[in-house]
Parts: structure tokens; C-alpha cells; sequence
């Protein structure tokens, strides 16, 4: 696996005439939390579904944990996860069933004992027993990420994670996956909100108009504010930033 996770090159994707990815790059390290940024419609989904082989590039170089996305795609698919966003659980069943379930898909030997050990670090072995329809959405969140970690993937897709989150449950997603990124998971985050990524993200990449404007930590984002190019992020700056904007980058121009 090297030092890259993954890895992305000059990755285009049309539909019918639409160019929706023209000429992504970036890579991501192994066991960082990598954010790519963007506005609706910016392609975010397009990539990570391209990444987690669900969909086909029309040109460009992937490779995840070393393995080509289009030549060896079983292999890929072994080594990643992906939680969409919408949580992709069976209501009827509970907590526990549902982990069950997956762990019996994966073929995981010890189902049970894996099940209670992922609850118990979730904190949800009080709701273990209780129907999905009856949680609230930072649960089903929660249970959703749970999921995604049976079988011990190296590459965890997290996309939009906390879209239609109140900030409660989106806290509670943050947690889970602050948690995961320590056990050494290499996790790549979409999202539209800022913050989210301040909060969660080592290195930050900005995806606008299919092609990457720019990837760097935060510091190294801040530093280059108030890009122009990136006011389409829908942002209320504070008063500070837009007097410090007003004042120093007057006597710049």
C-alpha cells in the first residue's frame, strides 16, 4: 500500500454531453481523513462512486490500497466501504439484526461477537434490541458507519455523512468518526458544509466546476482567504473576516 491510499489522476466523467469531472487529482494517505469540498453538483457523489467501482471512468488513473479501480475491482471492493447518504438499513429489523445481517453478507466467522463489540463501541448496546424505524437519525447514522467497518475495511467512503442531521446527530457522526480515523481507517469525506470539514478533516480538497481548485490543511486553506474562487460554498463570514477582507486585501490590490 506505500504511503498513498488513494490515489486519483486526471479522472474524467461525462454523462451525455454534461462534463461533470474534468481532470480530478488529488491522493489521499494512509489513515488521514481527506474532505472534498464542494457545492451541489460539483461531482463529489460522481467521484466517490467512481472510487468504489460502482461507476465507470472515462478516463484517468484510479487506484485504491494499490488496486486499479477498473482492472481489479473485486480486490478494491474488499479493501472499502462506502456509506451513502441515505442510511441503508432495514427498519423492521433491529440494531443488532441489522449488523448481524451484514457481518452473515461479508462472511465474517464470529457475527455475534462482532456485532456486540461494534455496538458496544458506538455506545448503542442500550438500543441494540430496539427496531431501526424507531431511531432517531444520528442513530441510523451511527448504525449506517457501524455497518460500513465489518470486515475490517482499509478505505472508508463517507459521502454527505450528515446531510439532513440535526447539529445533535451530526455531532454524534463527528465523534464516530474522529474515532475510526484513530484506529488507523483511511476515511474520505464528502461534503457541503464547512464546518464539518474544519472539524473532521486533515487535508481539505476543494472541488469546483469538476476539477480540483485546490487541497491543503486548513491552515494552508486559510492562509489563501478570501479566495475568490471559492465563494460559491455558501458561507455567512463573520464580521471579522469580512473587515479584515475589506481593509488588508484594499492595500494589497
Amino acid at each position: 500500500m506505500g504511503n498513498v491510499a488513494i490515489s486519483v489522476k486526471a479522472l474524467k466523467k461525462s454523462f451525455k454531453d454534461k462534463e461533470v469531472l474534468k481532470g480530478v487529482d488529488f491522493e489521499v494517505r494512509p489513515g488521514e481523513i481527506f474532505a472534498l469540498l464542494g457545492s451541489n453538483g460539483a461531482g463529489k457523489t460522481t467521484t466517490v462512486n467512481i472510487l468504489s467501482t460502482l461507476l465507470k471512468p472515462d478516463c484517468g488513473e484510479v487506484s485504491i490500497c494499490g488496486y486499479n479501480v477498473q482492472r481489479q475491482p473485486d480486490q478494491v471492493r474488499q479493501s472499502i466501504s462506502l456509506t451513502g447518504q441515505f442510511a441503508a438499513l432495514d427498519g423492521m429489523l433491529t440494531g443488532r439484526e441489522n449488523l448481524m445481517m451484514i457481518a452473515k453478507l461479508r462472511g465474517v466467522a464470529n457475527a455475534a461477537q462482532v456485532a456486540d463489540s461494534l455496538l458496544e463501541r458506538f455506545s448503542m448496546t442500550d438500543t441494540a434490541n430496539r427496531r431501526v424505524e424507531q431511531y432517531s437519525g444520528g442513530m441510523k447514522r451511527r448504525i449506517d458507519i457501524a455497518m460500513s467497518l465489518i470486515g475490517k475495511p482499509a478505505v472508508i467512503f463517507l459521502d454527505e455523512p450528515t446531510t439532513g442531521l440535526d447539529p445533535e446527530a451530526r455531532i454524534e457522526v463527528w465523534d464516530t468518526v474522529k474515532e475510526l480515523a484513530n484506529g488507523g481507517t483511511t476515511i474520505l469525506l464528502t461534503t457541503q458544509y464547512l464546518e464539518e470539514a474544519e472539524q473532521l478533516a486533515d487535508r481539505i480538497a476543494i472541488l469546483h466546476d469538476g476539477k480540483i481548485i485546490t487541497t491543503g490543511t486548513l491552515t494552508e486553506l486559510k492562509e489563501m482567504f478570501p479566495p475568490a474562487k471559492v465563494e460559491f460554498i455558501e458561507k455567512q463570514p463573520t464580521l471579522e473576516e469580512i473587515f479584515l477582507a475589506i481593509i488588508g486585501k484594499k492595500e494589497e490590490m
